[in-house]
C-alpha cells in the first residue's frame, strides 16, 4: 500500500530523534576514565623508555 509509506517514514524520523536523544544525554552524564598520572602514582620506579619503531 503505499499510502503508508509517509507512516514508515515518520516512525523512522522519530525512532532517530529518540535513539540520537538518548546517546547525547549518555554521553553527557558518563565522563570518559581518568588516565593514570604515572610521575605520582609510579615516583619510585625509574623510568623506562619506549623503543622507536
Amino acid at each position: 500500500m503505499p499510502q503508508m509509506a509517509p507512516m514508515l517514514w515518520f516512525y523512522l524520523y522519530f525512532f532517530f530523534l529518540f535513539t540520537f536523544i538518548i546517546f547525547v544525554s549518555l554521553n553527557y552524564f558518563f565522563k570518559p576514565f581518568e588516565k593514570i598520572n604515572f610521575k605520582i602514582s609510579f615516583s619510585h620506579i625509574t623510568p623506562q623508555f619506549f623503543w622507536k619503531l
